[in-house]
């Protein structure tokens, strides 16, 4: 009755899960207890409320609340079987061939407390313990099953962003342009939801302003942020109009079967001033340098002071990612089911880039009072470099 096309292939389950597995047996772990619902779709194919468990050997065992049915045509798993409670854990394993284990991982790093609290109650005497880790490195690198939903996505967000200059009109508001372009990317087939791991993290298709709007701070641990409609909202597509020889920042994620591509390029109405343009040319190098240098085995925080590194030799480096006291420490981040996922090119960050990985890298200058520009496409990491998702000319569109 459920079952669509869109189902995870069962090998491509299999292979996540073994991947895990000699994880879980690396760090002598008897299992993992699975229920963010970004991992429990990653390592199950669902998202019905349910307590997936990974056992360090052997089968899974999917406990669904609600929909038993829906699961079983959605995840190619074999034991799925019922729950009513989380206290009934202990007696379901057991009835699946698993002992109460000695140790169990947790998401320790989205489980709210309240949940930890119960699981030391169920699982008395189990030692629980923080699994994100790893949990977020097997899904960092993606399978070719997983680039090829990204590259789709890419490929409709090209389409959203070709549709985006018959859209704009000057005094439109720039919420108003906003609607227009997320029903383009509603009706060609986005989620509509932009899942963050980030506690408190939290986005709508993502950021349009123009003008110094776009360079307004706020809470999100992105370069921009906008005055939005609100304080409740406190970022993105405010009620302002937009105006000629203004940036217009279009920054949106397009979602597809769960996955990610991010997207900026900036649109202006009878062009911009030779400052901004020169502006948006340092980023478009600063974006080629880090192209060239990354590679299998490049520690990311290298590439975040390589791009802070050519900012300022261009000029730019009271403005990059952000001007003093709102400046964040990334030029970039991993991208799947999540905006937020590794690796992170930020100041520090020791973690070497794999061949696999997604990375969205987006290099920006901000000056506020004036706007917003800069680029951000979404790419794979291959053994010869990152290569771009996106076929949308990176140069500033102007109509």
């Amino acid at each position: 009755m459920f079952l669509t096309d869109s189902n995870i292939p069962e090998p491509e389950i299999r292979q996540r899960i073994e991947r895990f597995q000699n994880d879980l047996t690396r760090k002598a772990l008897s299992g993992a207890l699975i229920l963010q619902k970004p991992d429990l779709y990653y390592f199950s194919g669902t998202i019905q409320d349910a307590h997936l468990y990974i056992p360090a050997q052997g089968n899974p065992v999917l406990m669904v609340r609600k929909s038993l049915e829906r699961a079983a045509s959605e995840s190619p798993l074999e034991r799925i079987v019922p729950m009513d409670s989380p206290g009934q854990l202990p007696d379901i394993l057991k009835k699946n061939g698993h002992p109460v284990p000695r140790n169990m991982g947790l998401e320790l790093d989205v489980l709210p407390a309240s949940r930890y609290l119960k699981f030391q109650k169920i699982f008395p005497e189990t030692a629980l313990t923080d699994v994100s880790h790893l949990i977020r490195r097997v899904r960092a690198v993606k399978s070719d099953y997983e680039i090829g939903i990204i590259r789709e996505a890419a490929r409709l967000a090209d389409q959203v962003f070709e549709r985006v200059p018959e859209l704009i009109a000057e005094g439109m508001t720039e919420v108003g342009l906003a609607g227009l372009i997320e029903a383009e990317a509603r009706k060609r087939g986005h989620q509509g939801l932009v899942r963050m791991r980030l506690w408190g993290g939290e986005l709508f298709y993502g950021h349009l302003m123009a003008g110094p709007s776009a360079a307004v701070p706020s809470f999100l641990a992105s370069p921009t942020g906008g005055s939005g409609l609100s304080p409740a909202i406190a970022q993105s597509a405010g009620f302002r109009p937009i105006r000629k020889n203004e940036p217009i920042l279009v920054d949106y994620v397009f979602v597809l079967n769960g996955y990610i591509s991010d997207q900026t390029r900036i649109f202006a109405l009878d062009g911009l001033s030779d400052s901004l343009m020169a502006a948006h040319e340092a980023m478009l190098d600063v974006q080629k340098t880090i192209m060239r240098t990354a590679r299998p085995g490049t520690r990311a925080g290298e590439l975040y002071g390589l791009a802070v590194e050519r900012a300022a030799e261009l000029g730019y480096g009271d403005n990059f990612m952000g001007t003093e006291g709102h400046r964040i420490r990334f030029v970039g981040h991993g991208v799947g089911l999540e905006l937020d996922e590794y690796p992170f090119l930020a100041r520090g960050q020791q973690m070497e880039l794999e061949a696999g990985m997604v990375i969205a890298l987006e290099p920006k200058v901000i000056f506020p009072g004036k706007g917003v520009v800069g680029i951000e496409n979404t790419h794979l990491v291959t053994r010869d470099g990152l290569v771009s998702f996106s076929r949308f000319p990176d140069t500033v569109r102007v109509v």
